[in-house]
């Protein structure tokens, strides 16, 4: 039997391999926590919101079908980091470097725990679908048009659905619930700004993979199901 084998350029291999960077990333710049004036905020802001970048580039490029192998693939690698992450902090270290500040330091960074473990897999699942599927589908209403609206929209949304779901997991009992709002409406503010900043660098990114591969794909009558295609 003939087997069909699917082409992967090299510029999709490199956004795929950005984009689970960022996401590994995020996790151990997380742990620090960053006050800025009346705002606060973690380190994993300043990679995060590549990874929705990434997604406008690829949802915009290759379409959803390919965006979605993508957000399957780099949260089978996170998970796997993490996996392995867990289990050498759990492993005894020696007595000698257990009492030294690289000891307390490891498990500080690497100790994570599973709520917000879970909270952060969940968020970004559903944040990186959403942000695929309303790319994919306002570029499809305005027949290809508007390229920037359609990456803020986006991005508002995926970072909001993130937000919400993360907030209320990881902090719950830790942070008031009268301040959840605050938490979520700074993420989704700063994250969204970032993205409006490198707005001019991701349309030009966009227009030079799009010449560069000879790729503009439209997803009509697709399935937007996160696991298959149902046809």
């Amino acid at each position: 039997m003939k087997k069909h084998h699917q082409e992967v350029s090299m510029l999709y291999m490199f956004f795929s391999m950005t984009f689970t960077m960022c996401l590994v990333a995020a996790n151990l710049f997380a742990t620090k926590q960053i006050s800025w004036g009346i705002i606060n905020f973690t380190g994993a802001i300043f990679v995060f919101p590549v990874s929705y970048i990434i997604n406008d580039v690829v949802a915009e490029v290759w379409g959803f079908r390919r965006m979605r192998s993508l957000i399957w693939t780099a949260f089978a690698i996170n998970f796997a980091f993490v996996l392995i992450a867990t289990l050498v902090d759990i492993v005894p270290g020696a007595n000698w470097w257990q009492t030294t500040d690289a000891g307390k330091g490891f498990h500080a960074i690497f100790g994570l725990a599973p709520r917000i473990v879970a909270a952060s897999f969940l968020a970004f699942l559903v944040g990186s679908f959403v942000n695929a599927a309303v790319m994919s589908k306002m570029k499809v209403a305005s027949n290809g048009k508007r390229f920037s609206l359609r990456a803020i929209v986006s991005t508002i949304l995926g970072e909001s659905c993130d937000s919400i779901i993360f907030f209320p997991i990881a902090l719950a009992g830790i942070v008031p619930w009268s301040q959840m709002p605050y938490f979520v409406v700074c993420q989704v503010t700063l994250k969204t700004l970032y993205e409006i900043i490198i707005l001019p660098l991701t349309t030009q990114i966009v227009k030079l993979v799009k010449k560069n591969e000879g790729v503009d794909v439209y997803d009509h009558d697709i399935s937007y199901n996160i696991f298959i295609d149902k046809q």
